[in-house]
């Protein structure tokens, strides 16, 4: 197949990334189903969700910088070959084991392929626009959110087969994008020239301050993913009353939406000012979906969700773009890795603790509880951003002076 060129490149790589995001957020609307027709616990659903950060950790610990020395073409086309199998074995799947072995090969296929992929999208950018390339990730990743709750809410609701065609579509999707990242270059002049080995993600000493504050603004998302995806349908149903599955799914795109739309203002704003007003906005939406549940609104859990979006979009945007910035080229997957990395972590023990309050407690425990312990983490974020970005304003000026010094 004949090379893509660097625009269509840049696209291609912007598909994987939503496929990514689909891919982890596919079962959210069949969640429910599997409950009602299985008798799954919140704390089994919490496990199936959970399986997918699950593998995937390992996968960024010893993988994390495979894509810097075989290409991230090679990279991604393995990735997405395990999404495909993940997928499919939901199509098959008849009880629980099948569902955990899918979502177990779902994140060995996102590990593989979406840290490239998203490292692609700055390498086929034009010089300097590392932000645009960043909101855009963080657009495209709403789109993967956004059809993942649509697509699997209109299926499931008005469609036959409402366990299997959601994730039927979705193979086919995958194969439409086999097909045009196969027309991928090899090859990028960032890679590194050794022969790639098992090694563990390398952050280089200079970089680990800002490296903290880019991961933890980064994690901040995906501990919002870990509360919105395997609960949010759930949310709607039982405490903003809402019975059916396309208007939840349209409900929860709320979030994705507004995470494409704050990503168009993100790329904007300076960009720890944007993890800022990320951790704000975070903490509000976690307090939002516990004020759902006392009201019982569906307006609140409208606002929560879209509170949620912008506090999703400024976090993992402003994080991806803070990784990407700061690190040396040959270092720039193992540092986008690295993030993934505390963000997936951050989402397996999230998820599995909320399911498990759930299931002893209820919902508006697991709520509560949730929300004081997210709000610790989004104060954190808040904190170091501020505290790093002071440090690099105030040490701006002696570089500048240093390197006039130099050629005088």
């Amino acid at each position: 197949m004949r090379s893509l060129s660097e625009r269509a490149s840049f696209w291609t790589a912007g598909a994987v990334v939503a496929l990514a995001l689909w891919t982890s957020a596919c079962p959210t609307m069949i969640y429910p189903l599997y409950q009602a027709e299985w008798g799954l616990t919140s704390t089994t659903v919490a496990w199936i969700f959970a399986a997918y950060p699950i593998a995937l950790i390992p996968v960024l610990v010893i993988f994390g910088n495979l894509s810097d020395h075989i290409g991230r073409r090679a990279a991604i086309l393995l990735g997405l070959a395990a999404e495909l199998v993940g997928v499919l074995l939901f199509v098959l799947a008849t009880d629980v084991t099948l569902l955990l072995v899918g979502r177990a090969f779902m994140g060995l296929g996102v590990g593989l392929s979406l840290s490239p992929a998203s490292v692609a999208m700055v390498e086929f950018s034009t010089a300097g626009a590392d932000k645009r390339a960043g909101a855009i990730g963080t657009a495209v990743s709403a789109l993967g959110i956004a059809l993942a709750m649509l697509v699997g809410g209109g299926l499931s609701q008005y469609a036959p087969y409402p366990l299997r065609l959601t994730f039927v579509v979705l193979a086919l999707m995958i194969l439409v994008v086999v097909f045009f990242a196969l027309g991928l270059p090899r090859h990028t002049p960032d890679e590194a020239r050794s022969r790639w080995r098992i090694r563990a993600i390398v952050i280089p000493r200079g970089n680990r301050g800002i490296f903290a504050a880019g991961s933890i603004a980064f994690a901040s998302s995906f501990m919002l993913g870990s509360l919105v995806l395997p609960l949010g349908a759930k949310i709607a149903h039982q405490l903003a009353r809402s019975d059916n599955a396309l208007l939840t799914g349209a409900l929860l795109s709320v979030f994705a939406v507004s995470i494409s739309a704050t990503a168009l203002l993100a790329k904007r704003l300076d960009l720890w000012t944007a993890v800022i007003v990320g951790a704000v906005f975070s903490s509000g939406a976690v307090w939002l979906f516990v004020v759902t549940g006392t009201t019982h609104s569906i307006v609140v859990f409208f606002l929560a969700s879209a509170c949620a979006g912008i506090g999703y979009s400024f976090d993992f945007a402003g994080g991806l773009t803070i990784l990407n910035r700061y690190a040396a080229p040959h270092h720039r997957a193992s540092m986008v890795s690295g993030g993934y990395l505390l963000g997936y972590i951050s989402q397996g023990i999230g998820a599995p603790a909320l399911g498990a309050i759930v299931t002893a407690n209820g919902l508006m425990t697991a709520l509560a509880n949730g929300a004081i312990a997210f709000s610790v983490v989004f104060g954190i974020s808040l904190i170091g951003a501020t505290v790093v970005r002071r440090s690099l304003r105030e040490a701006a000026p002696q570089e500048r002076a240093l390197e006039t010094a130099s050629t005088d």
